[in-house]
């Protein structure tokens, strides 16, 4: 079965910039829910890959002199990284690895200069709408893509919680139709 996004689409305006650092394998996951977020922020790039160009990497990342925050949490095994800056979002990039738990610590680790940013952690983190479609191996703290950056965007800009909400509304519908269709709908972009 086919799955068009277009009605799901809910513009999402944040200042915040988001930068999508996507594993080849969830490019094509009809379940995955990185299309669905890219298409409705204003502010968003994706770039596949799993070892990333340093210079290109650092220029993605800094781009337009802002500063990149990634989302991701603390972790006992490695030293901790600096704080995230208190900047106005307007400043801010947020960078969002879109792989499975296991893939998204193999970016981390695959690239050095993303284990050097400072890191945000989702500070409230309501059950997982994902669950459905998917088995988490850390099901109280791992969330889709999608879910985590509204997180992350309602954190740095809580007047974000309504257009968030509605796109999170919309990812539920995402989730239902992945049911219906034994999550293996193939999804096609007609923008």
């Amino acid at each position: 079965m086919r799955t068009c996004l277009c009605d799901l689409i809910r513009p999402v305006t944040p200042r915040t910039e988001v930068l999508i650092l996507q594993h080849p394998e969830e490019v094509n996951q009809a379940k995955g829910s990185a299309t669905l977020l890219a298409l409705s922020l204003a502010r968003c790039t994706v770039r596949v890959g799993e070892r990333f160009d340093p210079l290109t990497l650092d220029a993605d990342l800094h781009a337009d002199g802002r500063c990149p925050v990634l989302l991701y949490p603390a972790s006992p095994h490695e030293p901790a990284p600096p704080a995230p800056p208190d900047l106005p979002p307007d400043r801010l990039r947020l960078v969002v690895l879109d792989a499975t738990w296991r893939k998204s610590r193999k970016l981390l680790h695959c690239n050095p200069g993303l284990q050097a940013l400072p890191r945000l952690a989702l500070t409230s983190v309501p059950p997982s709408r994902y669950a459905a479609l998917r088995k988490a191996q850390v099901p109280a703290i791992q969330r889709s893509t999608l879910e985590a950056t509204c997180g992350a965007l309602v954190q740095l800009e809580p007047g974000l919680v309504a257009s968030c909400g509605c796109l999170l509304a919309a990812f539920d519908v995402f989730v239902q139709r992945g049911q219906a269709h034994n999550a293996t709908p193939t999804i096609t972009e007609e923008t």
